[in-house]
């Protein structure tokens, strides 16, 4: 039985923060996300949550050192010692230096990357939906263009180096819930994943 040491990758509003509330509950591991980690933190009020919500409020990704830190901090937690999914880092080609630095020195590498794929023009409307919804500042249309840019240059090609390692499976993110979340399971149980019992 492989450890579900699990990333999650996708566009903004491929539905990865809902897929990976399931996989997390699914595998019985918790789901490290980097944005409800530093929301957390903005709402409290804490000061890495001020400094967060000043870099977020201008429409800018927090540094690569601040968010590394509080993920490692994270990783090192009980709860993650017989796995973990991360949802928003690595984001970039820095980012997968300092995972794969601070796992190697577990020896505890990445065992499956799943990519949601979904087209630019559906996750533009999904956002714009939850915006209305939820009422998220941060999901105007030119922030959510910017946000699929940075995307698209910064973390696309991290999938290029995950690729290398075998360790890719491009999952249609375009579906019902159930139908996404099946074609992930199937993915992984490919890899010798198994849900939690």
């Amino acid at each position: 039985m492989t450890a579900p040491r699990l990333l999650i990758i996708g566009p903004q509003g491929s539905g990865k923060g809902t897929q990976g509330e399931r996989i997390a509950q699914t595998y019985g591991i918790p789901a490290v996300s980097t944005g409800d980690v530093f929301r957390a933190n903005v709402k409290e009020g804490t000061p890495l949550g001020l400094q967060v919500k000043a870099i977020i409020d201008a429409g800018d990704l927090v540094p690569d050192e601040l968010t590394s830190a509080i993920v490692r901090d994270r990783l090192a937690q009980d709860d993650a010692a017989g796995g973990f999914l991360l949802d928003g880092y690595p984001r970039n080609l820095g980012q997968v230096g300092d995972l794969d630095a601070f796992l190697d020195g577990r020896d505890e590498p990445l065992t499956a990357v799943i990519e949601l794929s979904v087209p630019r023009d559906e996750s533009i409307q999904r956002l714009s939906l939850r915006a209305a919804e939820q009422g998220r500042a941060d999901d105007n249309e030119e922030s959510i263009a910017k946000r699929l840019s940075i995307y698209e240059s910064e973390t696309a090609p991290i999938l290029d180096v995950y690729r290398e390692r075998g360790v890719v499976d491009a999952v249609d993110g375009v579906g019902t819930l159930d139908e996404v979340f099946e074609r992930i399971v199937v993915a992984l149980t490919a890899r010798g994943i198994a849900p939690s019992a």
